[in-house]
C-alpha cells in the first residue's frame, strides 16, 4: 500500500491486521530513509533504533517468508521514503495499491506535527512517479481514495479486496482501541487519535482553508493527486 502521510494509511493497516490471513509491516523503509536524508523527524532516535536494517536488508525481508505463517502480508509504505538509494525491485513481486487523499487535508494534518513540511515530505509527486513505475512493470495498480473509504468503508473495502483477488472479511471494519504491537516506534506522535478509534471515521467535511505556505504546498500537489484520482476505484 503506497501512501503519503495522514492518508488513512495507518487505519488501513489496522483493517488488514484484523484479517486472520494477514501479517502487517509498518513503514519498513523509515529507518533507512532517515539515515540517507539526515532529517530530524519527531522521535528520530527511536525510529532509527527500531529500524536498524539497511535498505537492502529491508528489501530482502519484504520478499522473504511472510511473518507468523500467514498467507499474505500488508506493507504500509510511505511514498516519500522511496528516494534515491532505496531499492524498488521488490515491487515487481507485490500487488501494488495506491492510497490517495486530497492534498489540502494532508497538508493541514501533517503540518500540525511537522511545521517545516515540504513537498517532498507529503510525497504526492513521488506517489505518481511510483504509480508510473509499477505500470512500467506491466501491472495495473489499484488506486483508492481515502475519502471514498470514509464515506462507505464496507463497500469500498469489499471493492478493494475484489480488485486484488482477496475474499472479503468483515473483520476489517473494526479493531480494538489502543496501541498495537505492530505500530511503528513513531506511534506516540502520529497515532494518538487513531488509538482512540475502533473503526473508520465517517465522511469528512469541507476542505480546510489554507493560507500562505500551506496553501502553496497543497496547490502544488494537486496535479499529481488529480492524475491518480482519475484512476481511482469506484463503486
Amino acid at each position: 500500500m503506497w501512501s503519503g502521510p495522514r492518508n488513512l494509511s495507518s487505519a488501513m493497516m489496522y483493517a488488514f491486521a484484523q484479517r486472520s490471513d494477514f501479517a502487517v509491516v509498518d513503514e519498513p523503509f523509515y529507518g533507512p530513509y532517515l539515515r540517507l536524508t539526515g532529517l530530524d523527524h519527531p522521535m528520530r532516535a527511536e525510529v532509527l533504533a527500531s529500524r536498524a536494517e539497511t535498505q537492502v536488508e529491508v528489501e530482502q525481508s519484504l520478499i522473504g517468508p511472510i511473518p507468523n505463517g500467514k498467507s499474505h502480508v500488508y506493507h504500509k509504505h510511505m511514498c516519500q521514503h522511496m528516494i534515491d538509494g532505496i531499492p524498488r525491485s521488490f515491487m515487481d513481486a507485490c500487488v501494488n495499491v495506491f492510497l490517495i487523499r486530497h492534498p489540502a487535508r494532508v497538508v493541514a494534518s501533517f503540518m500540525k506535527g511537522y511545521p517545516d513540511t515540504t513537498s517532498d515530505d507529503i510525497g504526492f509527486d513521488r506517489q505518481l512517479e511510483l504509480y508510473d513505475y509499477v505500470t512500467s512493470l506491466g501491472q495495473t495498480p489499484v488506486v483508492i481514495d481515502s475519502a471514498d473509504i470514509r464515506r462507505n468503508p464496507e463497500a469500498m473495502l469489499q471493492a478493494l479486496c475484489a480488485a486484488i483477488g482477496l475474499d472479503w472479511d468483515p473483520a476489517m471494519l473494526q479493531w480494538p482501541k489502543g496501541p498495537k504491537p505492530y505500530d511503528g516506534a513513531w506511534a506516540p506522535v502520529w497515532y494518538t487519535s487513531l488509538h482512540q478509534t475502533t473503526g473508520f471515521a465517517g465522511p469528512e467535511g469541507d476542505l480546510p482553508r489554507l493560507e500562505g505556505r500551506a496553501h502553496d504546498l497543497a496547490e502544488g500537489a494537486l496535479p499529481a493527486y488529480n492524475a491518480l484520482r482519475a484512476r481511482a476505484l469506484t463503486l
